[in-house]
């Protein structure tokens, strides 16, 4: 219907515009939204994850161009982030949905606690550093693929708080990112199969839509006040699990 197809767009929209002023959260931001507009975490995940094999890897093959990706922290996060992904798009295909939203909960709740802390701190970085990479992209791989999102908010801001050259870690995780996401999202096209395509080509066109104002919102809304928003709407989400729990 034009109305849904409508919602999930702006959906999309939305999304985008805290990825944009962050750097990260599109897939947690998004996923969020689509749970809240009652998708299961499975078809939530995958529309998610079709989407951002497009969007991811038209930013990743534009951080390629710009020489922002370095290959060893690329193959080093990529090859194990597409395991993860893999077993976790597994997991969540399998689960029955009311138990895999009380799972998500705590990473929700995480999340959103998390996002709350960066809007009060700044990070700043040099030098590439690999030592711990590969379990960090399994990790980030796999949570991303069952929360529907956490992978920029997991690798970027691990590795540049270790050191790690900002535009280098946006670059290379983006297009690690665009892999990652096509290979969960073929693992749902397996298990899940199309699922929500209404869903799927609204987040695609609103992200789209919105990217070249993204950057405009940035400067006008300050960073610090998307983040806590992004972390309000997440954690308002795991608490409503919580209270449905208890009910």
């Amino acid at each position: 219907m034009p109305s849904e197809f409508v919602t999930f767009a702006l959906v999309g929209a939305l999304a985008q515009v805290i990825d944009g002023s962050l750097g990260m959260a599109f897939g947690v931001a998004s996923t969020a939204m689509l749970l809240g507009l009652g998708l299961p975490p499975a078809v939530a995940s995958a529309s998610v994850h079709y989407a951002e094999t497009f969007t991811c890897g038209a930013s990743g093959i534009s951080h390629l161009i710009a020489g922002n990706v370095r290959r060893r922290l690329f193959f080093s996060l990529m090859i194990p982030g597409v395991i993860g992904a893999v077993i976790g798009a597994c997991v969540v295909s399998y689960v029955p949905a009311s138990w895999m939203r009380l799972a998500l909960t705590p990473y929700l709740l995480g999340m959103g606690v998390f996002l709350l802390l960066r809007a009060s701190r700044n990070s700043g970085h040099s030098d590439e550093v690999l030592n711990g990479t590969r379990p960090l992209g399994l990790v980030a791989g796999f949570a991303d693929a069952v929360a529907g999102g956490g992978w920029s908010a997991l690798t970027v801001t691990s590795l540049v708080a270790r050191g790690n050259t900002p535009r280098i870690v946006i670059g290379t995780t983006h297009l690690a990112k665009c892999v990652v996401s096509a290979s969960a999202s073929l693992t749902f096209l397996w298990h899940v199969g199309a699922t929500h395509g209404t869903a799927v080509l609204g987040l695609i066109l609103g992200g789209a839509l919105a990217s070249p104002f993204s950057a405009l919102f940035a400067k006008v809304i300050p960073a610090r006040v998307v983040t806590t928003m992004a972390a309000i709407a997440v954690l308002g989400l795991g608490l409503s699990n919580v209270v449905k729990a208890f009910q």
